[in-house]
């Protein structure tokens, strides 16, 4: 089995081809239906991804960094039923992610590499809905379309009333914080801090990411406001843990900062990893603009997978 990795700011994904590991070919139809979200669709009409998922076990295994190749996601390539390229994004825990920005952005880099597409901007289908993509500066930078957030209880989704979630409450392991809830195609809980570091991340991200507010689980991002255009973001992603850097986590954190009024439309955004550039609009339209470099290209041996999925 091949795959090739890529990192985009120090966040590291594995792209296999769909039907690879013997689950069938890359068109056929998805095990589950795509679940309700507010990314917005570019084409009138989209269509549920069709790439065949990979066996839990072989996601975990392939992912871990003593006894696989390593990696914070695996990215699985297929086509949807109108011929646009459909990824599936999956956390190094096995479980499946709606979306993720860094991920499309490498699954773009990607196709681009393969020549399926070209410096023109194209769409790709995911699960929580179909986004422009454009590869710039030679493969170097790549541009998502990422969708319009939404701070919509239902819609993130977070228990309760059917409101929007905007500066409420929480409580983590004893200590009283507040949180902006969004959505951009995958759940965000947002807490906006005068302070950050790794060690409050790990500390406090598990224990917000399993809080009972959020059925689905949720992706946490600590965030400081430096000033109107920039912020610094910890980010705590769902299934994969703290991670250096997170392409959604960078939209929801900016969406938020911007919906309390603490920063303008367009902001840069400061990781661990490294910067990325996200646009808001008036209407919570998002664009995030940020590197991608390609690390390697290899097999697996043989039979690893058998070893993985037993």
């Amino acid at each position: 089995m091949r795959f090739t990795k890529y990192h985009a700011l120090g966040n590291d994904y594995l792209v296999l081809e769909g039907g690879a590991w013997g689950g069938g070919q890359p068109g056929a139809p998805p095990t589950d239906a795509a679940p309700s979200g507010v990314l917005q669709p570019v084409a009138p009409h989209p269509v549920a991804p069709q790439p065949v998922a990979p066996p839990a076990a072989l996601v975990r295994a392939v992912c871990d960094r003593h006894r696989g190749v390593g990696a914070d996601g695996v990215l699985i390539e297929g086509v949807d039923h109108g011929g646009r390229p459909a990824l599936r994004v999956f956390n190094p825990d096995g479980s499946e992610a709606e979306t993720s920005g860094n991920g499309l952005r490498i699954f773009a880099r990607f196709l681009w590499d393969r020549g399926r597409v070209t410096d023109e901007p194209f769409e790709v289908v995911t699960r929580g809905g179909a986004v422009r993509c454009q590869v710039r500066d030679a493969g170097r930078m790549v541009f998502v379309e990422m969708g319009r957030a939404s701070f919509d209880s239902v819609a993130v989704p977070v228990a309760g009333p059917p409101r929007e979630v905007v500066d409420e409450a929480i409580e983590a392991l004893g200590e009283r914080l507040r949180f902006t809830a969004v959505t951009v195609g995958n759940p965000h809980c947002v807490v906006h801090a005068s302070e950050l570091s790794a060690e409050a991340t790990r500390r406090l991200g598990p224990a917000l990411e399993a809080d009972p507010l959020f059925p689905h689980r949720t992706n946490v991002q600590f965030v400081r406001v430096v000033d109107r255009g920039r912020i610094e973001v910890e980010v705590w992603e769902r299934g994969a843990g703290r991670t250096l850097a997170s392409g959604s986590s960078a939209c929801a954190a900016a969406a938020a900062s911007v919906r309390l009024g603490l920063c303008d439309g367009a902001v840069k955004v400061a990781m661990p990893g490294g910067e990325l550039q996200v646009g808001v609009s008036p209407a919570f339209d998002l664009t995030l603009l940020g590197p991608v470099r390609r690390v390697a290209e290899g097999t697996l041996a043989d039979g690893f997978e058998r070893d993985a999925v037993g």
